[in-house]
This record gives structure tokens, sequence and C-alpha cells, in this order.
């Protein structure tokens, strides 16, 4: 069964994450999806953080050919609308169904310095263009030969505040033709849930992130980025353990079965320690 044909089962939704590797030698991602091989669907990033690796296009294609389904990310940043469409297009060529379409991380967090973002379409925008794709149109009002057609995802981040702006960008994205969502890192589940209230009328299947926190400067690391909140209680379990590493599989797992009472899913990030993730999983249950 396809991501896009369990999006309307019950089945409670398991995705991870990979980055692709700095550099030609994509062994360390091969092993890393070998760990998952029973997860629903796998994300390949588009140069996160702004810092350049090997495109998620070609990185996507080799999970398809390892019977791995890859949910390819394309992100606003780097490309212009000819571009975009261009990538959309490829996808569909290569046999790539699953697209999770976002703005990125912005130049400034990267490590090229005075680097030009593009933001030539906004993410709602371009989710509107992956579906006007599909009508056998282009953003120019050309006929294509030959129509693409996509299980469309976008990002939300509960996290954020006010909380009921980003219900009203989830709402949006929506509109505008996105199926399924996954969330920035959640470490508050009640925090969630009263998120997750505000928009389970739209009916929308909802994966909230959950980040494997290895280590205390880690975890310091997670904080400072936008958005994200990590309650006291979890940065002290992970600072009071002689293996935070053992600990952090332990809080994600407990999150886990949390939310498998309510939430459709989740998005789980290792972040090179994809190695964990089954044991993660199996915990949870």
């Amino acid at each position: 069964m396809k991501f896009k044909e369990k999006l309307k089962s019950n089945k409670f939704l398991i995705t991870a994450e990979l980055f692709p590797p700095k550099g030609v030698d994509i062994s360390s991602f091969l092993r890393r999806a070998d760990c998952l091989s029973g997860i629903d669907a796998v994300n390949v990033t588009d140069n996160q953080r702004a810092s350049m690796r090997v495109g998620s296009l070609a990185m996507s294609k080799i999970l398809l050919e390892r019977e791995v389904e890859p949910i390819l990310q394309i992100t606003t940043r780097d490309k212009n609308r000819i571009a975009l469409q261009s990538e959309l297009l490829s996808a569909s060529v290569l046999g790539i169904e699953n697209v999770l379409l976002l703005s990125g991380d912005h130049p400034d967090t990267g490590e090229y310095a005075g680097t030009k973002a593009v933001y030539d379409l906004d993410t709602i925008q371009l989710i509107k263009t992956a579906r006007l794709l599909e009508t056998g149109v282009d953003l120019a009002g050309k006929v294509l030969r030959g129509s693409p057609k996509f299980c469309v995802g976008g990002v939300v981040n509960p996290s954020a505040q006010p909380s009921d702006l980003q219900a009203l960008m989830f709402e949006k994205k929506v509109k505008a033709g996105a199926e399924f969502f996954q969330t920035q890192a959640i470490f508050d589940v009640n925090a969630y849930k009263d998120f997750f209230n505000k928009i389970k009328n739209l009916k929308i299947k909802v994966l909230p992130g959950i980040i494997l926190i290895k280590s205390p400067k880690f975890a310091q690391f997670l904080q400072s980025l936008s958005g994200i909140n990590i309650p006291q209680e979890i940065k002290d379990r992970i600072c009071s353990v002689s293996d935070p590493l053992a600990e952090g599989i332990k809080i994600c797992s407990e999150t886990i079965n949390v939310l498998r009472s309510f939430a459709d899913g989740v998005h789980i990030m290792a972040i090179g320690t994809e190695e964990y993730i089954p044991e993660i999983i199996k915990n949870s249950l």
C-alpha cells in the first residue's frame, strides 16, 4: 500500500527523515536508509539548514530503487518558479509521487554568508502550482505533454505563537491542496493536543515531529532554534543521566506512546542516528 493510500486509512503512520551526504560518498546514507525499511515513508531533506548537499531528488530516486518510499522535500528558498516546476515534473518522471513543499531555512542559518535567497513563490503558491501541473497546465498557461500526479504535503509549527495564526496558515495550505502535514519538533504533548484540537475538523493527517535528543549540548542547540520549546523536565532528564542518548530514546518512545492515543502518526527525526528508530518504535508500543 502506497503512502497516499495509507493516508486514507486508520493506520498510525510513521515517517522518518534522512539528510543527503555532503559529497558523493553515499554509503552512510544507504546504511541509514536500510534501517528504515519498515517505515511508511522517508523524507529526503533539501539542503537543510541552508547547507549544500547532494540533491534530494537524486537521493529520493535511490530510496525508491531500494523499495523505500520517499517523500521529496522541495524548498522555495533556492529555486524560482521555472526551476520549481521543473523539479516537480522531474520527480514525477522518476516515479516519485510524495512531495513535501516548504520554504526552507534562510541562508543566514547556513555556511554560505551572503547567499541570496530566491523565494519566488511562497509555500502556498507552490502547493497550488503542484496542483495546477496535475491539470496539465503550467504557470505560464502552457499545456503539458502528460500530467503528473502528486501526494502533496505541507509543514506547520504547532509550538509557534500565536497558535491561531499557525492554525490559519494550516487551513490555507489545506485549501491550496495539501493532503498531509508534518510538523516541526514537539516536546510538549499537551500543547500539541491543544493545537491538534484546533485543526482536527479539517480531517487532514498530521504527523507531529519527534526529535531524538542525543546529548545536553544537542538539547541546547535545539532550544536555540526558533519555534522549538523543550520543557525543563526533559532537559533535566537529559542532563542528569550518565547515558543521555539512551534517555533520549526513552523520551521519544514515551512521547510516541502518548501520541498514539489521539494523533494520526509521527515524523521521527534522528539526525544521523537513524539506526535507533526501530528501537524507538518498538518501545513505543
